[in-house]
């Protein structure tokens, strides 16, 4: 792990390199009582918390042959604790204007909205292709402010490749088309997941908790499950939109639970 500032980090492979930034666009404050048991309902000692901070978190990569590749782009002008993303970007030393490739997880609005800087620039001026599940299409369309990117959009299913190294991997449940992004160097395997984790200090150790907004309670559950079983047995770093600082680590299997180890140098 190479740290280059306090809003990104950079992981380095071994013999090649390669680059994986994680870039803060800032967090969201969200309602505690959102975390949900398997009946769905309030979880009783989070409502008391009131509210939970939220990070919000996207992810560049770059190698000897990937390049010019962001998954999601943050929140735009959608909140004031978001849109961020820009000046992330220029302190990890990041040109907007070298993003070609937008893979998005899916189109909620801090994950979208940063397409548009918060004074309403466009921040990737020579973005050539917008990547995101079948599902998440519908919703993106019915955002009209973002009308101009329509000719960009490039749906794709699970397994497609994306890139080069880089995979679609559907992770169902959230919201329509949720998908999470596999990135392999031959040496390191990520998974950038997007919302399959809101509230880690919690839901690493009991994965069956749930979130309001999840579409789909139990299929999200199950989606979770299965997502910190296969990165705990395959040594999988994982990278999520909510995890806080860096936003990238291991999962580590915990007895009947989990538990999650953040990239060191934090």
């Amino acid at each position: 792990m190479i740290v280059t500032s306090h809003s990104d980090s950079v992981l380095s492979g071994r013999s090649e390199r390669w680059r994986v930034w994680s870039l803060s666009d800032g967090y969201i404050e969200m309602a505690a009582d959102l975390l949900r048991d398997p009946q769905n309902n309030p979880v009783p000692q989070a409502a008391q918390a009131g509210a939970l901070r939220l990070s919000v978190n996207c992810f560049a990569l770059a190698g000897p042959d990937v390049d010019g590749i962001l998954i999601d782009s943050g929140g735009g002008g959608w909140a004031p604790t978001v849109g961020r993303l820009e000046q992330t970007m220029m302190e990890a030393g990041i040109d907007s204007a070298s993003i070609a490739v937008l893979a998005l997880t899916h189109t909620h609005q801090d994950h979208a909205q940063g397409l548009l800087t918060p004074d309403g620039r466009v921040l990737f001026p020579n973005l050539k292709a917008i990547i995101m599940g079948e599902g998440a299409m519908e919703s993106f369309l019915a955002e009209r402010h973002l009308a101009r990117f329509r000719p960009l959009l490039k749906p794709v299913r699970n397994g497609d490749q994306v890139a080069e190294r880089l995979r679609a991997v559907a992770l169902p449940g959230h919201a329509p088309g949720h998908t999470g992004y596999a990135f392999d160097t031959n040496e390191d395997r990520f998974l950038f997941f997007g919302d399959i984790v809101h509230v880690p200090a919690v839901q690493f150790g009991d994965p069956a908790l749930s979130w309001g907004y999840d579409d789909d309670q139990a299929t999200a559950r199950a989606t979770r499950l299965k997502v910190f079983h296969d990165a705990a047995e395959a040594g999988t770093w994982i990278a999520g939109a909510h995890l806080g600082w860096p936003g990238i680590g291991h999962v580590m299997r915990k007895g009947e639970a989990y538990d999650y180890e953040p990239a060191a140098g934090y």
